[in-house]
């Protein structure tokens, strides 16, 4: 089979540049291992018959508010992929009972936060009214590679309107972690609960350097876009892909697996198919993998020696642990307000994640995990039967292996057996009892994964960490996923790799395969 351009992997990434390349004008061929397509846009019934569970990713705040969809979505929507959304995307629930909610409505907001404390619901109007303010900056450098013209004009026109000191003040503001911006700026402790578990979602902790930015940059997105999921599960963000891709002459093939990249005098031209097959690229291979795949097996030793241990030396984060409950009925929060909120953690407050990131990042089970509790069927009905409920619920900072139990109650033998999954599945579920009126009475099937259960499931999520890597700064924008990293190619000609290990990082906006089909097209 001869194609212009070979892409290796199906998520969202691949998803994005394929369809991109193919409307261009490319012949394209998408490859993926997996039985299915997209990668972590996986909706099954792993519960119980007609209760429809998005396994791994849920919420598209991040594609909605890209380049991607732009360009994409019109006729995306002409191929079924529809969203559901709701104008509370999130709050906080802490042990005595207290909660916050994040509407999408800027004056409620600053007038609900006051509630909880004079003068925080200024401090959250300015937070995210600088977030507006930078946003020519700030989304110019998450949207367009960073070693390129285009970012070079960027940062040459922000020296010149604010001067180089105020430019650099500025960047350096950015470098702040949340624990010193949610303390300086919020005297609510429940308000600090509310965005602090929210570092996590993007592969940092409250101590991290920029993840103050970070978590502004999100309560922008959900205060300005809410917190959607695709309806009829996030599944049919992946089927509509593959039927505009095909629609635009390309080809997808699942069960696909690509066990080496074909190099000739220094160039890509094809990929060599576990079976014999091989596929040749005219113009591109494009891998969007993790680095140890891309300079492990693939390129195996064709792979240079420094990209080689590069790869050695990248630094995965913490897994992810995800609990899918089907439920007789909606559950009954015994706070007030929750009922359609999209996604509700459930945790103390700054210490309480930190103290929880602190022990995975330790390989400990967390003996208080963080819990993103996801109410999809409040958002869209048609997931499950009338009447009854789904839960989708994300532990952010499980261990990728295992070396104890924080709390000294599971016996762990060091991997994510069934046992040990079971026990913190357990746990998990003894934290929402407190919290929702006769949990246990209303359960009618439970599925849980473990980091390992997950990576089993998506060779790109190592130890179960779904952010294709830590996201601390050394590992980020001009350095992810290496130092020496420029945009999106590599050493060899002809290849390049996307992806969540690359710029612009993890989520389900895109952002990698639609710079690098940008720059091909």
């Amino acid at each position: 089979m001869q194609a212009d351009h070979v892409i290796i992997g199906g998520g969202i990434n691949g998803l994005v540049a394929a369809a991109m390349l193919a409307g261009q004008g490319g012949k394209v061929v998408l490859l993926d291992r997996a039985a299915h397509l997209g990668g972590c846009l996986f909706s099954d019934e792993v519960t119980a018959p007609g209760f429809t569970h998005d396994v791994m990713a849920a919420t598209f705040v991040l594609f909605l508010t890209g380049p991607a969809h732009v360009d994409l979505g019109e006729d995306l929507a002409r191929h079924g992929l529809e969203f559901c959304n709701t104008p509370h995307p999130t709050a906080v629930l802490r042990p005595d009972g207290s909660s916050a909610v994040l509407t999408t409505d800027r004056a409620a907001n600053v007038a609900a936060f006051n509630r909880l404390a004079p003068g925080d619901g200024e401090a959250h109007a300015a937070d995210i009214g600088g977030i507006e303010a930078n946003a020519s900056l700030l989304f110019g450098l998450l949207g367009e590679g960073l070693w390129s013209g285009g970012t070079a004009k960027l940062l040459a026109k922000e020296a010149w309107q604010r001067g180089p000191r105020s430019l650099a003040a500025y960047l350096g503001e950015a470098l702040k972690p949340a624990r010193a911006w949610l303390e300086s700026a919020y005297s609510s402790p429940t308000l600090q609960a509310l965005y602090a578990p929210w570092t996590l979602h993007c592969g940092l902790s409250p101590e991290d350097a920029y993840s103050a930015q970070m978590g502004k940059v999100v309560a922008f997105a959900l205060e300005a876009a809410g917190a959607p999921i695709a309806k009829g599960g996030a599944g049919r963000a992946a089927s509509a892909f593959r039927v505009l891709i095909e629609e635009r002459g390309g080809t997808v093939r699942t069960g696909a697996h690509v066990e080496r990249i074909l190099v000739e005098s220094g160039r890509a031209t094809g990929v060599h198919l576990q079976g014999g097959e091989v596929v040749r690229a005219a113009k591109s291979v494009i891998a969007s993998v993790a680095p140890g795949q891309l300079y492990g097996p693939l390129l195996s030793e064709e792979a240079p020696p420094a990209e080689r241990e590069a790869a050695r030396r990248y630094r995965h984060g913490r897994g992810n642990f995800q609990l899918h409950y089907a439920l007789d009925r909606p559950p009954q929060w015994k706070a007030e307000g929750l009922e359609q909120v999209a996604l509700i953690h459930l945790t103390d407050g700054i210490d309480a994640v930190s103290k929880s990131h602190n022990e995975a990042t330790r390989g400990l089970l967390p003996e208080t995990p963080t819990l993103c509790v996801g109410q999809p069927a409040a958002l869209d009905p048609s997931r499950c039967p009338p009447g009854n409920a789904i839960l989708w619920i994300q532990v952010p900072d499980a261990p990728r292996e295992i070396k104890g139990d924080a709390a000294g109650t599971i016996a762990g033998t060091g991997l994510w057996d069934e046992r040990t999954r079971e026990a913190f599945a357990d746990r998990i579920e003894a934290i929402l009892a407190k919290h929702i009126g006769g949990f246990s009475e209303t359960i009618l099937g439970r599925r849980a994964y473990s980091p390992a259960d997950l990576e089993a499931i998506n060779a790109n999520l190592v130890g179960g960490d779904p952010y294709g890597g830590a996201c601390t700064i050394d590992q980020f924008f001009l350095w992810r996923p290496f130092p020496g990293s420029v945009n999106h190619r590599t050493p060899v000609k002809g290849l390049y790799h996307i992806g969540a290990s690359t710029h612009p990082g993890p989520g389900l906006g895109g952002g990698s395969g639609y710079m690098l089909a940008k720059e091909l097209g």
